[in-house]
């Protein structure tokens, strides 16, 4: 494989962490077990998690605003994640909502969930970039020992 190759396969790792539902953690499993680099995968796909939802909570006022205007400023009933979100909330706060949400619906829509609960942006973005920190590497080490408890250690990988 070439230097293009493993550039554009890095490229591709940030821009999917980057985009929602793909999730820096996703993203860093499937790379490492694709054979990238574990470090740079680790950094790359946190870097692409971080940056864009950083942007959603420095945007959230003006993506509330455009909410309201698409509904016709009226407001209806919450659904039933926006319930389960807010009883997170009742219960553990910020810091659950923020360590518990990627995993359930995703690490922008729980940054958006926790603004509209109540938390503050630089809060909010402390415990986001946290949770994003602490999935990447929890899926990452799960994917290293998960790959050589099953054998897979040998065997070749997509790039080989």
């Amino acid at each position: 494989m070439n230097i293009l190759e493993y550039l554009w396969a890095y490229v591709l790792v940030f821009i999917l962490a980057a985009a929602p539902f793909f999730e820096g953690y996703g993203v860093t499993a499937l790379a490492m077990i694709a054979g990238l680099s574990p470090l740079a995968v680790i950094i790359i796909a946190i870097v692409g998690n971080v940056a864009t939802v950083l942007l959603l909570i420095a945007f959230v006022d003006k993506i509330k605003e455009w909410r309201r205007k698409r509904k016709g400023g009226e407001e209806k009933e919450p659904g039933k994640r926006m319930v389960r979100a807010q009883n997170l909330w009742n219960k553990y706060g910020l810091p659950g909502l923020a360590l518990i949400g990627p995993l359930v619906v995703g690490s922008h829509i729980t940054a958006f969930v926790g603004l509209t609960l109540g938390g503050t942006k630089k809060k909010t973005a402390y415990w986001m970039i946290a949770s994003i920190v602490i999935w990447c590497i929890v899926f990452a080490l799960l994917v290293h020992f998960g790959i050589d408890f099953l054998g897979y250690a040998d065997r070749p990988n997509l790039f080989n």
